[in-house]
């Protein structure tokens, strides 16, 4: 079963959720707000992305930072906001048996799933 880390409210989100299900993927979603954020998964998710793409600019978390935090992240600062803020995470994100992905693109997905 892949899982799906997001936001269930998310229309990424649910564009993905909606491709696994018609194409009968067994899935289930881990919501940061419902289930929480474990600091190793962001920890994996940033040495596979970097933590540049794990951070969602067009949010309106991003929107409501404070723009000393803005200019002045890196990736130590990145991985304490992304854990204060999981909101502010890039998503959907897959990390499971071999499969990377951030954000939901249909040829990637297509790549990835339909071997």
């Amino acid at each position: 079963m892949i899982t799906v880390y997001g936001i269930k409210n998310c229309d990424t989100v649910k564009k993905a959720l909606k491709w696994l299900v018609e194409n009968q993927i067994e899935h289930r979603l881990h919501d940061y707000r419902v289930d929480g954020l474990n600091p190793d998964f962001l920890a994996q998710a940033e040495s596979q992305f970097g933590w540049e793409a794990l951070v969602n600019k067009r949010s309106t978390t991003w929107r409501n930072l404070d723009e000393n935090v803005k200019k002045s992240l890196d990736k130590s600062t990145a991985l304490r906001v992304l854990a204060e803020q999981p909101t502010l995470i890039k998503r959907p994100i897959i990390l499971q048996d071999g499969i990377a992905l951030i954000g939901f693109d249909l040829a990637q997905y297509e790549n990835s799933f339909k071997k």
